[in-house]
């Protein structure tokens, strides 16, 4: 049997975590649960827990912005496989996460038995999304928005969210303790790795990472 020493669930939502919890744990005896509500939360284990043997990630948690998590996840530690565990059910979501990064994509409504069999496809060193994908659709349409993203440093994907606060140059330079001069040059980088000529192009860019509000049912 699969298994794992560490695996982190990141997911707002308490009652479905647990009883994802009671039905793995007692398949994963040996594994230690970690867990996080929110996207600072994911953050902060990660760096104490960076050896962990898998993320099983909602994309709707707190903080989160759509496909962002994950593509940050995917480039800080590529070595962690990521399992999308979410509400989202539509072959669009799904093909884009797994264009992303994500070794595999899970919706909730799936039965816990077959959730396993996924994380276990995954801990094994394949990839799992439900069988109802279409793989045809667009699958030779792979957007390379989020490798632009990924090659963003951590300081210049803070101020690409800046940028997308609506924020000045003046109140970035000001809340990173740098120049204005500096945030310019940081900006151009920006734009050069993004394949766009300005701010506003750059968000539109960013937002192609954002899911489809009206595509999303919260179930639990």
């Amino acid at each position: 049997m699969i298994q794992a020493d560490k695996i982190i669930i990141a997911d707002d939502h308490p009652l479905f975590r647990q009883a994802l919890l009671e039905i793995l744990s007692a398949k994963l005896s040996q594994t230690k649960w970690l867990q996080a509500e929110t996207v600072a939360e994911l953050n902060a284990q990660l760096k104490t827990d960076h050896d962990a043997d898998l993320l099983l990630l909602d994309l709707n948690i707190p903080g989160a912005r759509g496909f962002n998590t994950l593509v940050q996840v995917r480039k800080q530690f590529p070595q962690l496989p990521v399992v999308i565990v979410s509400a989202y059910e539509d072959n669009n979501t799904i093909n884009k996460a797994m264009d992303f990064g994500a070794s595999g994509f899970v919706p909730k409504s799936t039965p816990v038995e077959t959730i396993f069999e996924a994380i276990s496809q995954v801990l094994s060193g394949g990839f799992w999304t439900p069988q109802s994908l279409n793989d045809n659709e667009n699958a030779n349409e792979k957007s390379s928005i989020g490798e632009q993203i990924a090659s963003l440093t951590q300081q210049q994907y803070k101020i690409l969210m800046m940028f997308a606060q609506g924020m000045l140059n003046k109140q970035i330079a000001y809340d990173l303790s740098v120049s204005e001069a500096t945030i310019k040059a940081h900006a151009t980088a920006i734009f050069k790795k993004l394949n766009v000529r300005n701010r506003t192009q750059a968000v539109i860019a960013l937002g192609q990472l954002e899911l489809a509000e009206s595509s999303f049912v919260d179930k639990f």
